[in-house]
Parts: C-alpha cells; sequence; structure tokens
C-alpha cells in the first residue's frame, strides 16, 4: 500500500470510501465540511493507495483544548472489502507521524478503545478533557505525541 496525504482530486474518492465504511454519509459530509473549515489541515489528511485506488483514509483536523492547538482524528475509514488487513493501522500511523513531524502535540479521538489503544491513546477523563462526548466513557481518548509530554502536563480544560 502507498501511503500519501489526500490530493485536491482524491475527494470523490474519498467521499466513495466513507459512504462504502460507514452505515450514511455522514462522515462524507462532515470532510466535506471540514475541508471547507479553518479546521481543515491538508498536510494530515492521509490516503492508502492499492494499485491507484483509494482504499483507506485517516483525519486529523485542528481542535483546540482549552486555548491549545490539538488535533482530532476521525473519521477513519478502509472499504469493506479491504479491512482487517491493517490498511487503518497504517493510515493512522502514518498521520500520527506526520503530526508529530509537524510539531502537533496533542491528539483526541472519539472510537473504541481495544482499537485505538495500540497507538497509545488512553482514555482522556482522567486528564479533564471534556467534550460532548465526555459521557461516552473510555470511548473519548487521548494521546500525547512523543516529545510533548512536558508541554501537557493535565489536566486540561473544556474543549
Amino acid at each position: 500500500m502507498n501511503l500519501r496525504t489526500e490530493r485536491p482530486e482524491d475527494a470523490e474518492a474519498i467521499r466513495s470510501l466513507l459512504t462504502a465504511a460507514f452505515e450514511t454519509d455522514v462522515e462524507a459530509r462532515l470532510v466535506e465540511a471540514l475541508r471547507a473549515s479553518d479546521a481543515w489541515l491538508p498536510g494530515l489528511s492521509v490516503v492508502g493507495e492499492v494499485d491507484g485506488r483509494v482504499v483507506a483514509h485517516a483525519l486529523f483536523s485542528r481542535i483546540e483544548v482549552g486555548s491549545a492547538p490539538a488535533l482530532a482524528l476521525g473519521p477513519v475509514a478502509v472499504l469493506p472489502e479491504e479491512q482487517r488487513r491493517g490498511l487503518g493501522a497504517a493510515v493512522i500511523t502514518e498521520g500520527l507521524r506526520l503530526a508529530t513531524a509537524a510539531g502537533e502535540r496533542l491528539v483526541l479521538v472519539l472510537g473504541d478503545p481495544a482499537y485505538y489503544r495500540r497507538f497509545g491513546f488512553v482514555p482522556a477523563a482522567p486528564y479533564k478533557i471534556s467534550s460532548p462526548w465526555s459521557d461516552l466513557g473510555d470511548a473519548w481518548q487521548v494521546l500525547v505525541l512523543a516529545g510533548t509530554e512536558a508541554v501537557y502536563p493535565g489536566p486540561w480544560h473544556e474543549l
């Protein structure tokens, strides 16, 4: 699989991927809305290609924790016929690498703790990071990127 950042001509392939991977087009509409907003970080929208076809996608977009810049991870999607082959993990790992290289410090995600634990995410509640998703328990997670732990010793504030 070839990993790279999204190009403008990938928009339709990403939309198709998202609508195939999820039950509704909510995630596809979210990505389109983020592209048109200040939260969009084009260098942190990662696609995975197999034979020139976009089969996986992970999006990192700008949020703030208190007054500090941070990233939100999501959506993450893989074409149904390509799932369970590590492609989702590959686009997430590449996105985290790019985020770290860009000097980003903090990433939040709402998702399955058993899945995101492998990347180093931990429940956000002990860090006092609250959001509209805080009541979802351990699914609301945080990752302090390598080398920035001293900058974010916690506790943090509300999103």
